[in-house]
């Protein structure tokens, strides 16, 4: 199944912080308390509106992403059905992207988008 549901629910990483953060040729995986994400999509970290980090497969990501570590997320938002946000108690908004309509561009605790 490919798409974010609207309905979507990772209401498990309200109030968690990432605590993981681990890097593959392919892929970026990470936690927030309980919920596991293995990303194969580009990432974007903003913050007030600017990109201040980025991933994507075959590069190391920016340093921006140890902002991230040990931040609470305080809500997420299913943007659209491609897109899915993580925002942080310090400001700064994650962007997940479905980008693919022939592969999966993300895995999350055992629901493949």
């Amino acid at each position: 199944m490919y798409r974010i549901p609207n309905d979507f629910d990772i209401s498990g990483v309200v109030g968690q912080c990432t605590t993981q953060l681990c890097l593959g040729q392919y892929d970026l995986q990470f936690s927030i308390g309980e919920v596991r994400f293995y990303i194969w999509s580009p990432i974007v970290l903003r913050k007030q509106g600017s990109d201040i980090g980025r991933w994507q497969e075959d590069t190391w990501p920016s340093q921006a992403f140890f902002e991230i570590l040990n931040v609470n997320v305080v809500r997420y938002e299913v943007s659209n059905e491609r897109q899915l946000v993580i925002h942080f108690e310090n400001g700064i908004e994650m962007h997940l992207a479905d980008n693919s309509d022939q592969y999966e561009s993300m895995q999350i605790n055992g629901y493949i988008i």
